[in-house]
């Protein structure tokens, strides 16, 4: 049989996976030495972060941290014990982070907000220690609370420019459980108390050993610490390198059954379209029951997908549309597993098509979920179904969208030791429009492949990841082929400590469109090589120099026209040891334009062959200071014109728990056809006074749509689990000056809620 080139690097890398066995990945993972033993509790602890009851010195601490930055492998700066402890319904950790109380950096407080400005301390949990999955959670001396779901292959690194390591999967924080956090300052430093009830997670009830990794971040010095992976090539995210904690056992779920009612009332009023004010209220049920310890289904009646959080507003100058991240609770559950060769972009399911649409919230009747692990496979599962919808649009016009049916099935089944095969199933089932232009169903279907090694060549990361999906006809009335309804890829990635590239290959069919997905584009062959060196110069106030070259080739499947030849140049990147830091970029693209589009309104870009320079200045400094700055400009051709873009975020943050920030984006066009600004602003402010509670005001516009926009929200954390919020909106539009000289603002739409829902579990 003749081999394909891509079969043979294919065979290639997979026998750098040598002696690993395919029906037990767990049994490859070396023996992590030293282990943790967790101790059964006896008496009750009282969780106010203080680590003063005898249980907690019954147990034996680990001391044992090595340094991964700034000397990868030194002896940290401070010291940091760790103990564990469980009963039958929860896991408890307490840890004391000995430093100089004075110096400890804790200006966060909001459930799961970035610390990159913060001193932290961070853990994951492999239930079920198969070095792929897993949770991720973190904490500051404030008490701040943050948690994700691991992702178990492709992504960058875990902690960012400083330490976190190269490779495996990052954390979905889009994730919330239910588990508690207190801590409390010490004449020697600052101590926390943490538990977890074993209701929140997914496990293996006849497994006593879990994987677990600790890691520490003193901000001051932009130091990293971890009980194990601590190799600039390994850390904490990548569970195949968690030390092990053993002893667990009679592990108790409950009954498993958990019941989330939510309730909503609000008011709202769109003055624009002459609506009457309107008082939308209601009550939604959604009951998750453990199958197993390992499995989780959901049942959602009248789902709740009421908005508390807002999107980001961006400025597009381009002619694809924008991706937005998913905020629902309801598809945040379990979702890692749905991610499909994430780095290549196929993307056969994306969420936000189901209950959205054209910026209108659809009603969800019902939804059905089923995920978590049987043995080596992980699996998910989504049915919902829409009610119909009619609204007015901009121009006062009834719009109808039918009713609609969804079905996603996903399962991937782990081989080696951190790789993965796995096949992807959806369905939209339309009932038939007013048009009768839509099909009745449309189905989509793909497998892909993720081999993930740290053994290649010796020691190093290695990733390949390579997948095929195809939709079916979108439009009956054409005769399509499966070339033009499907999509293939393959992309080798080396994600190492000085030396890092990826090589990559895709081409998506003209008709691949998965009616459930989001591309950008299609109809096109692409190769994509990229390189990276980032030497450690023996210099005190330097950490990292880095230079990168990526070259992209793409071009149209029919023709074989070249729609797109790019380079893209790292000149210089610097990370200074304070966590500032510098960059200088290059790119010159050739592109050709098939068929011309506005990129402002009266301002046209016609088709033909367009080549451009663009040159970018980026500077950070670090996050820790009261008064933080990340922005640069550009200088860059622009189709047959000249663009100029500047602006950046500025934060300051006087106190703990409060931050004023603000974001400016300025683009300056010039084109022979016409010149216009594309500007983006946006004001925001932040109050903390607890963990518990968190206020937020937001207000953007932009001068392409010229629409401002005003989002506040408080948010109550009563408990976890349970939670009260209260909303307001407010959005106007700009419609000039009068014969007066006065800024005209008309109200589009103005509203509020109060949302509170309750976790009761059995």
């Amino acid at each position: 049989m003749k081999r394909t080139a891509h079969s043979r690097v294919l065979i290639l890398l997979v026998s750098h996976l040598g002696g690993f066995s395919l029906a037990n990945p767990s049994a490859a993972q070396e023996s992590p030495g030293v282990t943790l033993q967790a101790l059964p509790l006896e008496v009750d602890l009282n969780l106010d972060g203080r680590i003063l009851e005898e249980s907690w010195f019954s147990a034996v601490p680990i001391t044992d941290f090595t340094q991964q930055e700034p000397v990868e492998g030194g002896v940290p700066s401070e010291e940091t014990e760790i103990r564990v402890l469980f009963d039958e319904d929860n896991l408890y950790i307490g840890v004391i982070i000995y430093d100089d109380p004075e110096e400890v950096l804790a200006y966060q407080r909001e459930r799961d907000a970035m610390l990159s400005t913060d001193d932290r301390f961070m853990w994951i949990l492999d239930t079920f220690l198969d070095g792929r999955t897993g949770y991720f959670f973190e904490i500051n001396a404030a008490g701040l609370m943050g948690d994700g779901i691991l992702r178990s292959s492709g992504g960058g690194g875990g902690g960012g420019r400083f330490g976190g390591g190269f490779s495996g999967g990052g954390a979905n924080k889009a994730w919330d459980g239910i588990w508690e956090a207190r801590t409390a300052m010490r004449p020697d430093g600052w101590s926390a108390e943490i538990r977890i009830p074993f209701r929140t997670l997914n496990f293996d009830p006849d497994n006593d050993t879990w994987g677990i990794n600790f890691q520490r971040t003193i901000r001051r010095r932009n130091e990293e610490i971890l009980w194990r992976g601590w190799k600039r090539t390994e850390g904490l995210r990548r569970p195949i390198y968690a030390g092990r904690m053993t002893g667990l056992q009679n592990l108790s779920q409950g009954l498993g059954l958990e019941a989330v009612p939510s309730t909503i009332v609000g008011w709202r009023t769109i003055p624009a379209n002459a609506e009457p004010t309107t008082v939308p209220r209601d009550l939604s049920l959604d009951v998750n029951y453990s199958v197993t310890s390992s499995l989780r289904a959901s049942l959602s009646v009248n789902t709740d997908f009421a908005e508390v959080e807002s999107d980001q507003r961006r400025v597009n100058l381009t002619r694809f549309p924008i991706r937005f991240p998913e905020r629902r609770n309801f598809f945040l559950e379990g979702s890692n597993v749905f991610s499909f060769a994430p780095r290549s972009g196929p993307s056969p399911f994306y969420s936000r098509n189901i209950g959205l649409r054209s910026g209108q919230q659809i009603p969800i009747n019902y939804g059905g979920r089923v995920t978590g692990q049987i043995g080596q496979y992980e699996v998910g599962f989504y049915q919902l179904g829409t009610g119909d919808h009619t609204y007015l649009d901009g121009a006062g016009t009834d719009k109808f969208i039918p009713s609609e049916q969804f079905t996603v099935g996903r399962i991937k089944r782990q081989i080696f030791e951190q790789s993965t095969i796995g096949a992807i199933y959806t369905r939209r089932g339309t009932e038939s429009d007013l048009s009768g232009f839509l099909p009745v169903d449309r189905h989509t279907a793909g497998l892909d492949l993720a081999v993930n090694t740290r053994n290649f060549a010796g020691n190093s990361n290695m990733e390949l990841e390579a997948f095929v999906i195809w939709n079916s006809n979108p439009d009956p009335t054409q005769e399509l082929t499966l070339k033009d309804l499907s999509a293939h890829g393959l992309r080798v990635n080396f994600p190492n400590d000085t030396w890092s590239g990826h090589l990559s290959y895709r081409q998506f069919g003209d008709a691949y469109r998965p009616a459930l997905g989001f591309v950008t584009r299609n109809d096109f062959r692409r190769v994509e090589p990229r390189i990276g060196w980032s030497p450690r110069p023996n210099i005190d106030w330097l950490r990292t120099v880095r230079f990168s070259a990526q070259f992209r080739h793409q071009e149209e499947l029919g023709t074989g026209i070249t729609e797109e030849r790019e380079w893209d140049l790292g000149l210089l990147g610097l990370d200074f040891e304070s966590g500032d830091g510098f960059d200088f970029n290059a790119k010159r693209t050739f592109e050709y334009l098939d068929r011309p589009f506005f990129v402002s309104e009266g301002i046209p870009i016609t088709e033909g062959d367009y080549t451009s320079w663009e040159y970018r200045v980026i500077a950070r400094t670090a996050g820790r200071r009261r008064i933080s700055m990340y922005g640069g400009f550009t200088v860059a051709d622009f189709w047959n014109g000249e663009r100029l873009q500047f602006g950046g975020r500025l934060t300051f943050r006087p106190n703990p728990g409060i931050s004023i920030g603000t974001n400016i984006q300025r683009n300056q066009v010039t084109l022979p056809q016409g010149q216009f600004d594309a500007d983006l602003y946006e004001v925001e402010a932040q109050w903390n006074p607890t963990p518990w509670v968190s206020a937020t005001t937001q207000l953007q516009y932009d001068d392409v749509s010229d629409i401002a926009g005003l989002f506040a929200r408080v948010r109550w954390i009563v408990k976890p689990g349970n939670d009260l919020y209260f909303v307001y909106t407010h959005n106007w539009q700009n419609l000039g000056t009068d014969i007066l000289d006065n800024t005209n603002l008309i109200t589009l739409s103005q509203g509020g809620a109060i949302k509170a829902n309750y976790t009761y579990r059995f």
